[in-house]
Formats: structure tokens, sequence, C-alpha cells
């Protein structure tokens, strides 16, 4: 297709969302996101801001000027510091230090003390977090190490740590830095003038004491000085305009002198589409029009860091430069190639390679480079570290006539997830003979319709979220959709079975969490029940293979990517088993019949059986909100399992088992009235059973209103929601009365039970302030506190999915 048709449908589809004027609209913009690994955001409402990171905080820069008339405007992302080092830390050069793990004397920090009595260690140290050379595994840990400094005064200076948890650090016996808390990868702190004034030419100590207060033991430290960047000095700040975050898109306006520049990101995950959503390859789009009437010289340069294909920026990269087909290539990936070995919550992917491509009939050029936007590099092919793929994308004299071309950024992990012990390819490589590259031609070819499809399909979501549950919840509806999605991979089992497997980031880093399905569900149920059966599959497998035994689900089926089975360290019977009861009815009522049931009613029936036998008033055992720590008598955790008894019964129903239907739907509706009354407190129920004086969200309430099961009477939900509204706080709703702290999908989910829109607004409203107002600027949280608006814990998560919930309440009943 020619360039210019190519400019105007683009220009057609983009520019025909509504100018909005600049203001917050997310904790974090969502700008690459395909899964959990091939994910980039931004955390500054102005693009250029702000270093891009991974969604886990580490800098994945992308970067983009756009030059004009010769002037450079700075259109993408922030440079990242670089630094030279001048003491190595481990992940750069092994070293060893004197240790001790017991309280040492007074004086264990000078330079002189004596600590030949003191035992030698390599670094880093620790205990279940990175990758320790020596055990600690205790309490505490004191170190000593010598080292020599040619550096100077002059420079800036920084202490380079990673540390867990409790830190104090001193240098030739004067503290320097001391921090409560712990990090999840290498800081860089910087130096005081006093701080720099204790280093001296020749011998110097660096002694540290690192306190663990709870989970893993860590500690790395050494020192850089920052490398000063001239360039930056010529470069001004594109202003920005507007941002618009739509379901598939991020679109930024900047101005650049008398040129306007539209920026937008474009991840297609059109739910509707398999091969499509699978493909991991998103758009970067780049429309110029002059503003002055004035014809204008415009040149955009984009770049990619090679560390989007590295866990960390100290790890070697080789890139390569190449055409196929229509497009030019820049790819690059580690040289070492650790192919599905990383399995902790904070890790990036080292295996597998990135693609930077454009079309060729763009009037564009390539190259590899050890920074952005310099070609310093004559070969083909490049190895070091830090290096950056560059484009530059030539679009000549612009006028009032808009220009538009596009780069296209993706990933080929190779192999996806380990399957109980088989390596399973992503789903787009289900044909033998495809390759990315291949892929990388489809999509440029397609690129027009996608664009298109993508635009109609974020005005349809909008438009109707926006009908059934108004403008915030639209909005919310805006800020989970890429979000919980690309917390997925999409592939094959060896059973030939669909399998869409989450990663629980931010919170365990498992693999196909059940209690992360069930509140991700309505996104998926809404838009595409076969993603929904993917994430079912492989715990039904789990028990019908033999591999788990017990009465009940799986908590998980392992660590991302390695799905070999449960690595968390307790089970959740009741939860767990209601889960899965609940989304399996929901995927017959969405499908309109139970043959998905029927597939596994052997399983289910076992899993309803145990709910009727210890669901009604469950044992001090975890739920979903195991971070609230364990309860006995949990009255929300009482109602998942009467309505999935309540489940069970629609299925048999529609599944022609008549006794079995009236059996179970008779126990269900007794278990309901029981529960009326032992959990009764005047005008709310009780968090637990006996504990009066306390209150909680029945968020799983939500079911029976949806699947129409009528277990409980409708005066529960309408007695709860009431009181409810009496417990707001700012920022919405308290998960219970034990905290001041929520979680916002199941504030959406409550929201749901209410009967009276007033009610639904009153609800979700202090929510959508939440995610205007909240700090830090990290990927959407669903824990946080209504008191304050600060993030509780966990960010990133598909949990987020839940938002939709409001949509199934037209939609399924």
């Amino acid at each position: 297709m020619k360039l210019k048709r190519i400019a105007l449908l683009t220009m057609t589809a983009f520019l025909s969302l509504p100018a909005v004027s600049q203001e917050r609209k997310a904790p974090a913009y969502p700008l690459i996101t395909h899964d959990t690994y091939f994910s980039i955001w931004s955390a500054t409402d102005e693009i250029n801001k702000s270093t891009t990171t991974h969604w886990s905080g580490s800098n994945l820069s992308l970067l983009a000027h756009a030059k004009v008339d010769g002037k450079i405007y700075r259109l993408l992302g922030k440079n990242e510091l670089k630094y030279k080092t001048l003491v190595p830390a481990a992940d750069e050069t092994p070293y060893q230090v004197n240790y001790l793990e017991k309280s040492p004397s007074t004086n264990w920090a000078s330079l002189n003390f004596d600590d030949s009595s003191w035992k030698k260690g390599d670094a880093p140290f620790g205990h279940n977090a990175g990758k320790p050379k020596t055990k600690w595994a205790s309490n505490d840990l004191w170190i000593r190490r010598n080292f020599d400094f040619k550096g100077n005064g002059n420079e800036k200076l920084y202490l380079k740590l990673f540390h867990d948890d409790n830190i104090e650090v001193y240098l030739n016996g004067e503290q320097i830095y001391k921090h409560s808390g712990w990090t999840s990868g290498f800081e860089y702190i910087l130096l005081s003038e006093t701080a720099k004034s204790k280093l001296r030419k020749g011998k110097n100590l660096m002694a540290i004491h690192v306190a663990n207060t709870a989970g893993g033991q860590y500690l790395d430290a050494g020192i850089v000085k920052e490398i000063e960047d001239k360039k930056e000095s010529l470069i001004v700040d594109a202003k920005q305009q507007s941002v618009q975050l739509k379901a598939t898109q991020t679109i930024y306006d900047l101005k650049c002198g008398a040129v306007n520049i539209q920026m937008a990101f474009t991840s297609p995950l059109l739910l509707n589409d398999l091969d499509l959503l699978s493909r991991p390859i998103s758009y970067i789009s780049f429309l110029a029009k002059s503003m002055d009437g004035k014809s204008h010289d415009v040149q955009i340069s984009f770049g990619a860091s090679t560390d989007i294909a590295a866990n960390n920026s100290m790890q070697e990269v080789k890139a390569e430069k190449y055409t196929s087909g229509q497009i030019a290539i820049l790819k690059a990936g580690t040289t070492e190639q650790t192919l599905l070995t990383r399995k902790d919550n904070d890790s990036r992917i080292d295996w597998g390679y990135l693609y930077l491509a454009t079309p060729l009939d763009q009037n564009s050029s390539q190259f590899i480079a050890d920074s952005f936007g310099i070609s310093n590099k004559k070969s083909n092919a490049s190895t070091g570290k830090q290096l950056f793929l560059n484009t530059t994308l030539n679009m000549g004299k612009v006028s009032t006539q808009t220009k538009a071309q596009y780069v296209m950024l993706g990933y080929d992990d190779l192999y996806s997830v380990q399957y109980f012990g088989e390596n399973l390819k992503p789903w787009w490589k289900n044909t033998t003979d495809d390759t990315i590259e291949k892929q990388l031609n489809k999509a440029s070819k397609d690129y027009t319709s996608i664009i298109k499809k993508c635009t109609t399909f974020d005005n349809e979501m909008y438009n109707k979220a926006q009908q059934i549950g108004g403008v915030s919840y639209a909005k919310l509806c805006e800020l989970a959709y890429r979000q919980s999605i690309s917390a997925h991979k999409l592939v094959k089992s060896p059973q030939g079975d669909i399998l869409f497997l989450s990663k629980e980031n931010f919170s365990g880093s498992f693999i196909n969490t059940v209690d992360v399905t069930y509140p991700s569900a309505p996104l998926f149920l809404e838009y595409n029940p076969e993603l929904m059966k993917g994430m079912l599959n492989g715990i039904f497998y789990y028990s019908e293979s033999g591999k788990w035994s017990k009465p009940y689900p799986a908590h998980d089926l392992g660590s991302y990517p390695l799905a070999n089975g449960q690595t968390y360290g307790e089970d959740m019977p009741v939860e767990e088993a209601g889960n899965m009861m609940i989304i399996t009815a929901a995927i017959a009522k969405a499908e309109g019949n139970a043959e998905y049931a029927r597939k596994h009613w052997k399983t289910l029936t076992t899993w309803a059986e145990y709910l009727n036998k210890y669901g009604f008033d469950p044992t001090n055992q975890l739920c979903t909100d195991d971070f609230a720590g364990h309860m006995a008598r949990n009255a929300n955790l009482s109602v998942k399992a009467i309505v999935g008894l309540g489940c069970y019964a629609m299925l048999a129903n529609m599944l022609k088992e008549n006794e079995v239907a009236k059996t179970y739907n008779t126990i269900a509706k007794k278990m309901a009235l029981d529960w009326m009354k032992i959990a009764d407190n005047g005008d709310h129920y009780v968090l637990a059973f006996g504990k009066q004086g306390t209150w909680s969200q029945k968020y799983n309430l939500v079911w029976d209103k949806l699947l129409a099961l009528n277990i409980f009477p409708k005066e529960v939900a309408q007695k709860e929601i009431k009181y409810y509204l009496t417990k707001q706080n700012a920022y919405g709703l308290p998960l219970d009365s034990r905290k001041s702290y929520t979680k916002s999908d199941w504030i959406l989910w409550t929201a749901t039970l209410a009967d009276q829109k007033s009610d639904f607004d009153k609800l979700i409203q202090p929510v959508y302030k939440f995610t205007l107002e909240t700090n830090p600027r990290v990927p959407l949280t669903d824990w946080h506190e209504t008191e304050t608006g600060k993030k509780a814990g966990f960010q990133a998560r598909s949990v987020v999915g839940g938002y939709f919930i409001k949509f199934l309440d037209k939609n399924l009943k």
C-alpha cells in the first residue's frame, strides 16, 4: 500500500478520536503491553518527562526525538543516567569480603579494625532473593570490604545498592547512608559532598550492616560515577498538548515548534481474534502536520534499549541488522539465552529476541549503537551492554497535509512457558513454519486495517461502559483493559487445549493462580469465554491427570514461567473450589450451554461435595485476600461456598441432571437462610460468624445476582449496600472492619450488587478519584489505602479485569 494512502487512513483512525486537554488520566500509562515480560510503561503524565519502565519499575528505555528545521525536540522518554564503575558490585565483577552474622564490637566499621577472625565470603549474600554466592539466612549481616579508589571529589558519585532489608553503610568509619526497608533491585544513591570527602586515594573501607526483618535476605554494593551527557543541552522538550488513554491505544499530541506530532502506541489486544491477540507486535505511529501553514523539514528518530531483552543492564547482548520480505529489521537478545529459568517475582525476560522493524518503502534508516541516535557502528552486528536499536524516519517536507509513518516493536520469546515438563511455544507459532519475520511482515501489511479495528473497538467499549456505568466507570475500564490482558500468555497444551496463563505480578509470581483468575474473569467472560476456559483448563488437567489428588483445586500451577505444579506453600480449599465452580457456571451462562462443564463433571462433583461438607462454616484458612491473614468462620468465604453450590445446581439443571439439581439447589438455599441468621448483626452482616460488631464486603454475592441463581433473598444485598455507604472513605470502601485498606476490584463487584444506579456511582467514584491522585506512579494497583490513596501493595495485576463486572450485570442474566 502506498504511504500516502496509509497516511490518510491512519490519520482518519487516530484523529477521529476527540482531542482532550492535558490532565492526569492514569497512575501509569501503558505503551507496549503483550505479556508479563514484554511490557513497557510511562510513569508521568507527560511522555517526555521520565524514562519508560517495565511494570516492575526497571528501566526499559524507549526514546524518540523530532528534528524540525534542524531543531531537536524530545518526544518520548528521558535518557537514563549512565554510570562508570569505580567499585564494582558482584553483578559486574566478583569480589570477596570479611563478614560476620553476630554483633561485632562497636568500632567494627573503622578502617583499622582487626577483622582477621571474621569469615570470608563471595558477594552477593542472600537467601530467598536474587542469586547469592554466599548464603545468609540469619537476622543480621556485617561485612567489611577493602577497595582502592581512583576517582576524584568533583564527580557525581553514587552508592549502587541492592539490599533486603534495613541497611547502614559506612565509609572509612563514618556512616554515609541509612535506610529502613528493602529494594527489589539495584538503586543508585547520590553521595553528598560530606560523604565523598571520606574517600581517599588508595586504600578505603566500605562497611555495611544489613538486617532482615521479613521475607528474603540480600546484599550487594558498589560505587559508580555519573557519565555526563553533553548532548542533552541541545534537546528541547516538545510541549505535550494532550494524552488519550483508550482500551488498546495511548495517544499523545505534542507541539514541536510550528509542527504538531501525534504519537500513538497501539497494542492490538482484540480478544475475539486469538491470532492477533497472541502476535507480540505493537505499533508506534507518528503523524506530523504543520500548524502555521508553512512547510517544515521533519525527521523522527526512535530508539529501543536492548535492556528490553535482558533481565538486567549488565547482561551482554548481541544485535544485528537485516531485511526480510518488505521490512527492515533490528534484532537483539542476550548472548547467554537462559531459556525459561527466571521465576522470581522481580525478573524480566533474558531469552528470546527483541525486534524493531519498519517498512522498506518508508524513507528510513536503521543502525545499532551504544546510545540513542548516534550511529558509531559501521557493521550490521554488534555485541555489548545497553545497546540501542535506532530507526530514523525521514518525513521530508511537512505542510498542512498530515504525513504518517510508523515502526513496529516485537518480541519472540521462542518458548513461553514450561507445562508439566514440556516447553510450549507461543500461540502464534502453532503453524510449524511460522517465524517472527513473517508475523512482522503480516503486521506491516495489515497495519491500516488493524489500527482501524482497534479504534473502532476502543470507541465501542468506552460507549458501552459509559452507557451501563457512567463516565468514571468507562474510564476505569479503559485503565484496566490492557493491564489485565497483558498479565497472561496464550499457548496450546500438549493435549491440544487452549491455555491462557497468568503471572501473579508483584504478589508471588505464581502461574495460573485460581484466585487471580476469579477476580479477572469478567473481562474475558464478556469478550471471549474461550480465553476463560484457557484460564481453567490447566487447573482441571492438574486434578484429572492425578498429579493433584486433593478433593479441591490447586491454588496455582507453579511459579511463572514454570507450570509444573503448585508452589504456593498453602492450599485455599474453599476459596479455589468455589472459584472454579462459579466461573464454570459463568462460562455456561455466557455460552448458553453446559458442555464445558460436562467434560469436567466428575471433578466438579468432587469439588461440590467438598463445599457441601466444609464450605458453610470454613475452618481457619486463607481466602483470596490472603494478605489479610488467616481467618476462621469467614462469612464472605461462606457466601462463596453457598453460591458455588448454587452454581453446581444450575449446571446440573442445564445437563438434565434433575435430581442432582434439585438436591443441591435445596442445600444451597437452606445454607443461605442459615447464613442470614448466624451472620446477622442488625443493620448488616458480620465479617466472621460469632464476631459481632465486625463487617466486610460480601462481594461474592454478586454471582447470585449475575447468574440469576436466587439463592439468597434480595434483602441481603440491599442491607449490605445501605451499610457500606456509611463506611466509605475518600478513596473507597475498606475491604472490611479490620483495616482501612481495600481492593478496588472487589469494590466494583460490591457496587454491582446495588440495585440503584446512584448507589453504584457513589461506590465507584472514590475508586476513580484514587486512580487520579494515588502515588507512587506505577501501573494500576488493586490494593490501596482508602484514607490516603497510597498503594498498599501489588501493581500491574490481571485482577483489574474484574472492573468489567458491570458488563455482565446486563449480559449474563
